[in-house]
């Protein structure tokens, strides 16, 4: 993270944050403080006695305020390891940091600020003049494992949010509230999308009748859109051998993340946490000419992975996600023009959901970091080529890129595509990864036109990423309210009395057999109350049924987003909606 003046000033808060608590509560032990994105945080260990809740907050946003109007000095000095161990004695968390930093013989350094000394490299603000008090707020507590494991100490998390000025801190206000309201767990629940079970287990979604619907919707969208590209569907299981996953890399890199599973035989199997290894023994199992090339894989299938349970959050961060998954295998002169198809077929997915504006988007090329080599798999050639090749195509595809040291994957670079929601947050939902590396770990080959053996490219493609992860953004983006194409129920017949139900039945017949998502209300309940519940469940388009309708054979059509559309036929309705 860019150490900016607002990056000092959050780190400079965590430390009165540490220097309020401690004040207060002067049993507790102090773990860790550092910023994050639009604030900071700071952990400390209660259990010696009492600990704060959500109603102490305000009385230690107080204190700091008082504290930040001091013009509290931040000091920095060395010190040596026998010094700090001397000044921290009392504090575990501290000591155990102090031995890291001792074993990577890194300098250790604290800051003082009036009575107060912590262990931190900085940097911090000169003076507590340079902090606003009114631009900054405590905003939650929540548990938190010492260094994210959990096997160790569970500590108490105290967030802030920090700005530059009171505008800015209001303005995030706002903005949090709003996304209160459209906060994917509270909508999924009344519009009746998905529902988690105890008894299934945390981080296990499943999806109801509408939910289901959107998912087949946006699946069935992808596919349409990949079709004309050559795209084929395969089907994989979801268990595999651990040595699929040796092989391919992963289980180095990923075995702490899977669930492991014991049959009867001695073999030791996993749940899949991803599907491009058994998509090379699908390519493996024929054998290819140049001319078969390119061979293009795509399915939506379930991955399993094994979250810490405090870091699951509704569709956000789950234990089973589903993918649309997609792997071509194509010669190295073929990359380009299948990537660019790729390109192609996101920037049509995106566009019919209004996502794919110059200012609502950018992409990351993503690449090694080349100061740490030992993260990643395969010759450095391959991915001198594999990176340049993204960047031709970025550049060639007019997109708006910026380069990214070390977010590639470990066995290749590749291009994240990041989209805006309604709140302005970012989100990485697409993606395309050139990968040299993994054909060659399974031995994939293919006959050139010289009848020589080679090893073909391999390209990762995601269009929506995980399924549940997108659903909880554009749930999110569109407020519940979603475009026609998505929607789980795109029209409601509303028959105003009993004597219009027949004809009701009969425009809603002819709905369904057209392929429409429509509903009936055919409840005694007034056309007021009637109009109001398919205004809560967001549907696109209302039928009203009365006496001049079934004389005319026509319906009122009422739009949730452009009001009042008027009397058509039920054929010019159809007609909207395919369109």
């Amino acid at each position: 993270m860019e150490h900016t003046e607002l990056y000092k000033i959050r780190h400079s808060l965590a430390h009165i944050l540490a220097i309020a608590v401690k004040e207060k509560y002067p049993h507790a032990k102090m773990a860790i403080g550092p910023v994050i994105e639009n604030g900071f945080y700071y952990d400390f260990d209660f259990s010696g006695g009492g600990s704060p809740t959500d109603k102490d907050l305000k009385e230690l946003q107080k204190r700091m305020k008082k504290l930040a109007s001091q013009n509290l000095d931040f000091t920095k000095e060395e010190i040596d390891e026998t010094g700090a161990r001397e000044l921290f004695k009392n504090e575990p968390y501290k000591i155990e940091l102090i031995n890291e930093i001792a074993r990577s013989d890194r300098k250790i350094t604290l800051y003082k600020t009036g009575n107060f000394t912590d262990l931190c490299e900085g940097p911090h603000v000169v003076n507590t003049k340079e902090i606003s008090p009114d631009a900054f707020a405590l905003t939650s507590i929540a548990g938190a494992y010492w260094h994210g494991d959990e096997k160790k100490p569970m500590l108490t998390r105290i967030y802030g949010v920090a700005f530059e000025s009171k505008e800015a801190l209001a303005e995030y206000k706002a903005m949090r509230d709003e996304a209160a309201k459209r906060d994917h767990r509270k909508i999924g629940k009344e519009l009746g999308l998905f529902t988690f079970s105890d008894l299934v287990g945390s981080g296990l979604p499943m999806f109801t009748p509408k939910g289901t619907t959107i998912r087949d919707a946006i699946a069935e969208k992808i596919r349409l859109l990949q079709e004309p590209y050559g795209y084929e569907r395969v089907w994989i299981p979801h268990i595999a051998k651990r040595e699929l996953y040796e092989t391919s890399g992963h289980w180095e890199k990923f075995q702490n993340d899977l669930f492991h599973v014991k049959g009867k035989a001695d073999a030791e199997f996993v749940m899949k946490p991803m599907n491009c290894p058994h998509h090379t023994q699908i390519y493996a199992a024929t054998m290819r000419s140049y001319r078969d090339l390119p061979v293009r894989f795509m399915e939506f299938t379930t991955n399993y992975r094994d979250e810490q349970p405090g870091e699951l959050l509704g569709l956000s961060r789950v234990r089973s996600l589903t993918q649309d998954d997609g792997h071509v295998f194509c010669t190295i002169e073929q990359v380009k023009g299948e990537a660019k198809n790729i390109v192609a077929v996101i920037r049509q997915f995106y566009s019919s959901l209004g996502m794919f504006k110059n200012d609502s988007f950018r992409v990351l090329l993503s690449v090694r970091d080349q100061s740490a080599p030992d993260k990643y798999i395969g010759k450095p050639e391959h991915w001198e080529t594999a990176e340049q090749m993204l960047r031709e195509i970025a550049e060639e595809e007019n997109l708006p890129f910026k380069r990214a040291e070390g977010e590639a994957a470990f066995y290749g670079p590749k291009l994240d595509f990041m989209f805006k929601d309604a709140l302005g947050r970012e989100w990485q939902l697409a993606t395309i990864q050139i990968d040299f590396n993994m054909p060659e770990r399974f031995g994939l080959t293919y006959i050139d036109k010289d009848g020589l053996k080679k090893t073909p490219v391999m390209i990762h493609r995601a269009i929506a990423g995980s399924l549940e992860r997108f659903l909880a953004v554009i749930i999110e983006h569109f407020a519940g309210a979603f475009p026609v194409w998505l929607a789980p129920i795109q029209t409601i017949v509303l028959p105003i009395g009993e004597a219009h139900h027949e004809y009701a039945e009969h425009v809603y017949g002819v709905l369904k057999k057209a392929g429409v998502r429509a509903a009936l209300d055919s409840s005694g309940e007034t056309l007021g109350k009637k109009i109001r519940s398919a205004n809560m469940q967001k549907i696109p388009y209302t039928l009203v049924i009365g006496d001049k309708e079934k004389e005319s054979s026509t319906a009122t059509i009422e739009s949730r987003d452009s009001g009042t559309i008027g009397e058509k036929p039920i054929e010019e309705f159809i007609a909207l909606i395919q369109s």
